[in-house]
């Protein structure tokens, strides 16, 4: 697992080379002159918050709406929804569960342009659809997904913006922003706090994350991260949704992940975070500001499209130091493959 998260810089620098580029161009301009008219994503576990990232960026960068379909709806219930007008984009980093597939194959058949976003260009989930982003990650070791996910989130954020600027190529501020992340995510991992951070939580029953806006996934797949490797639950809420209801079980033995960026997402915190500080709840912010009574998982400051490509890897660092803190093996969690195939 530490392998692949320090592996990260460089799976940015690869996805945006030429020739990786000039793929996803190609593909981002089938979709602009197909004009589809909203997008259904499709994912499971860590690629189903790279989805929901997607979603973000679809309905705030093209206009479209956008939203993640239940496989089992296809898959147990046999409906077979009508997709003409839409794009339906499976993403999955091993490309090999048969649900996702026939999603895609039953979006496909009811004339959707279908999308496959992988890890693993031979896969099934390729062979059912008419286009595919290979995102280029190489083989990861651990069963923990990683580097898989950021080379998610960049393919889908090149592919959105390719879509939105008409011919699949990104307009030059753009491209020079993006070729600036591998040297970010350098930095950013090169921060010791979180593994100094970790033992501060050994015996923690229990946690909860929150982000709002582009913030929200990389809240979801901390705490799944966490599940994972340390076997602690943790719940992940919107900071909208926290405030109804769930900010009641926060307190001093409940440590609160917070992330928090500089865009209007990230503004939306500040109504949060008072109401955590009343709870007096252990608070840790990843953002690029400090937060008066929070410590803080620093990141660089970036356009907040591009952040959570940097927020996640504090929070994997976290999630790696303290499974190794607690005793546990983050290589192997128990009772899960890295492959899950689920119908």
């Amino acid at each position: 697992m530490a392998a692949d998260i320090d592996e990260q810089p460089a799976g940015y620098a690869r996805l945006l080379s030429a020739a990786n580029a000039a793929e996803i161009a190609r593909v981002a301009a089938v979709i602009a002159e197909r004009r589809p008219r909203h997008v259904v994503f499709t994912a499971r576990g860590t690629s189903d918050h790279a989805a929901l990232y997607g979603a973000y960026l679809t309905e705030i960068r093209l206009g479209l709406p956008a939203g993640l379909a239940s496989p089992s709806v296809v898959t147990l219930f046999g409906a077979r929804p009508d997709l003409s007008d839409a794009l339906v984009v499976g993403v999955s980093q091993s490309g090999g569960s048969p649900d996702l597939a026939e999603v895609l194959r039953a979006a496909r058949a009811s004339g959707a342009l279908t999308l496959a976003v992988t890890n693993a260009p031979d896969s099934p989930l390729v062979d059912v659809a008419e286009l595919s982003v290979d995102i280029a990650a190489g083989h990861e070791r651990a069963v923990a997904a990683t580097k898989t996910y950021t080379a998610e989130l960049l393919a889908l954020l090149m592919l959105v913006e390719g879509i939105r600027a008409g011919d699949g190529v990104l307009p030059k501020a753009e491209r020079e922003a993006l070729d600036a992340l591998p040297e970010l995510a350098a930095r950013t991992l090169a921060d010791g706090t979180p593994a100094q951070l970790a033992p501060r939580y050994r015996f923690a029953r229990q946690l909860v994350t929150t982000g709002r806006g582009y913030a929200y996934p990389t809240a979801r797949e901390a705490a799944l991260k966490l599940m994972e490797t340390s076997y602690l639950p943790a719940l992940a809420f919107s900071g909208a949704d926290l405030l109804h209801g769930p900010l009641a079980m926060t307190d001093p033995e409940v440590p609160v992940l917070a992330v928090v960026g500089s865009g209007p997402g990230g503004r939306s915190m500040g109504e949060v975070l008072p109401r955590l500080g009343e709870r007096r709840a252990d608070v840790v912010v990843v953002g690029s500001a400090d937060v008066p009574g929070a410590t803080r998982l620093a990141v660089p400051e970036v356009d907040e499209r591009y952040a959570p490509l940097l927020d996640i890897l504090p929070m994997q660092r976290l999630a790696l130091a303290l499974a190794l803190t607690r005793g546990e093996d983050p290589d192997a969690p128990r009772g899960l493959k890295k492959v899950t195939a689920t119908m």
